[in-house]
């Protein structure tokens, strides 16, 4: 079984559509697919409730299944990655995770996105970057990302410190959406 977390820097204009191909490309290849929603920035999301949601729907899986894998996009990947240190998963995929919340911070992605996403800044709110920021799980992880990427740039995956790093050098951020790309047939070789 496969859980879907979309990305979108945890904002309410995006969706879980954002992975409706690569849900129909993995029901193609015979997976049980569990694309899952959250409340998101600006529509009663934030830390915790964000999380709260991707756990509970992970946990309410409505199946039963042997091995549960989370794919998690961008914001997804840190969500999917953090999920794994609380509720049961034979594995997970990050791609291009937003691994590392103060280095994001620092930047200032996507206009100050992870302190909309915590409620302050690293001085602010220590615990809840702390509680927030994802570690390597005990379950096996994929860190796939595209060298060209610049909302999440390549070093938050290589300097992540866990799992199995395949960066595909000619793609970015957005093509980890699209079932033909090099990023997502990564992913499926994996799996």
């Amino acid at each position: 079984m496969a859980v879907l977390v979309h990305g979108g820097f945890w904002r309410a204009r995006y969706g879980l559509e954002l992975q409706h191909a690569l849900a129909a490309d993995l029901v193609a290849r015979g997976w049980t697919v569990w694309n899952v929603e959250y409340r998101r920035l600006g529509d009663g999301g934030g830390w915790l409730e964000t999380y709260y949601d991707v756990r509970a729907a992970i946990s309410a899986l409505p199946v039963d299944a042997d091995r549960v894998v989370a794919i998690g996009h961008s914001a997804g990947g840190q969500l999917a990655v953090r999920a794994a240190a609380d509720v049961p998963l034979t594995g997970v995929v990050s791609q291009a995770g937003a691994l590392d919340l103060y280095e994001l911070w620092r930047r200032e992605t996507s206009d100050g996105v992870v302190e909309q996403f915590l409620g302050g800044s690293p001085e602010s709110v220590p615990d809840v970057f702390a509680a927030a920021s994802p570690h390597p799980p005990d379950v096996p992880l994929l860190l796939v990302h595209g060298a060209l990427d610049e909302d999440v740039p390549v070093a938050v995956s290589r300097d992540f410190g866990g799992g199995e790093l395949v960066v595909i050098e000619d793609e970015g951020h957005m093509e980890h959406l699209d079932p033909t790309s090099r990023c997502w047939r990564a992913v499926i070789e994996w799996l």
